[in-house]
């Protein structure tokens, strides 16, 4: 396993576990949820949700952003969200 995945998997517990101390805005909860899917599935797939589907359409466009992100760029970019609390 890549040290990333590693690092990336030892986040993803501590949020879970809510042993973090950074607390996310919206805006950055949308980046999160981005870099986690393109983490696992890659490029945003289907078709974009209707207008009235409004979070469903909002995390589509995040994860859209990241078309073209590998999967360990996206893992180090969620990683680096909650390490910039402890540089």
């Amino acid at each position: 396993m890549s040290a990333v995945k590693t690092q990336f998997e030892e986040i993803l517990a501590k949020v879970q576990n809510k042993q973090v101390s950074k607390n996310p805005t919206q805006p950055e909860k949308l980046k999160l949820y981005a870099w986690f899917k393109q983490a696992h599935e890659g490029d945003v797939q289907g078709e974009e949700p209707s207008m009235a589907q409004f979070v469903e359409r909002a995390k589509y466009k995040a994860w859209a952003q990241c078309k073209g992100m590998s999967q360990e760029e996206a893992m180090q970019a969620y990683i680096d969200f909650f390490q910039e609390d402890n540089a």
